[in-house]
């Protein structure tokens, strides 16, 4: 099991990222709230993994905290929940959010994260319930690094990365470009634009 790594970051496009550890590139994806405390490209990072093997492949997923990974790891043990919704539940919400969800039987909170129906969500309530003895106590949601947009980037970029993230976090294509719609992109990188779109999602 892969656990940690701490090397240079090459590249970040949510929800993927490609970390250089000793010579060697790993490819990883990652929750949005991960990619909000992401350093610029070509900066050292260290990040807490996971690693899902499959018959056709082996998935690493990274976290900037213990407490992401702890999270995902318990949402992965309900059934119906793969790491892909699992990813997108961390990137739609925070987990001090999902864990106060989840203690006040609020799933109707839940429902507005894509990918998650009703009988999903009570079922997420009913099981983190006992399963969750509140990973994110004590520990302040992860902080935005506030990035200026990357040299020869344009308006129109920002926002079709933006869009893209969304739509591989699992909303449709025309829900991806109202929630980027909806928020005023200028001079924000792409992060910042997902993050705001994600807010607005949850209204």
């Amino acid at each position: 099991m892969i656990g940690r790594l701490s090397g240079e970051l090459i590249e970040k496009q949510p929800p993927a990222l490609l970390l250089e550890v000793g010579g060697v590139g790993y490819e990883l994806e990652a929750p949005m709230s991960t990619f909000y405390s992401l350093p610029e490209p070509g900066e050292a990072v260290v990040l807490h993994t996971h690693l899902v093997v499959r018959d056709d492949a082996h998935l690493l997923y990274g976290f900037a905290s213990r407490e992401e990974r702890h999270l995902f790891r318990a949402l992965i043990r309900i059934s119906g929940v793969g790491p892909k919704l699992a990813l997108t539940i961390l990137s739609g919400i925070s987990a001090a959010e999902f864990t106060r969800s989840v203690q006040e039987g609020d799933a109707g909170r839940l429902v507005r994260l894509p990918g998650i129906g009703k009988k999903t969500a009570q079922r997420l309530v009913m099981e983190m319930r006992d399963r969750l003895d509140d990973p994110c106590s004590g520990v302040a949601a992860p902080g935005l690094v506030v990035q200026q947009p990357r040299s020869g980037t344009t308006h129109r970029d920002v926002r079709q990365d933006a869009c893209s993230a969304l739509q591989a976090l699992g909303y449709r294509t025309q829900e991806a470009e109202r929630l980027v719609g909806s928020v005023d992109c200028e001079g924000l990188t792409s992060e910042e634009i997902i993050r705001n779109a994600l807010r607005n999602a949850l209204k």
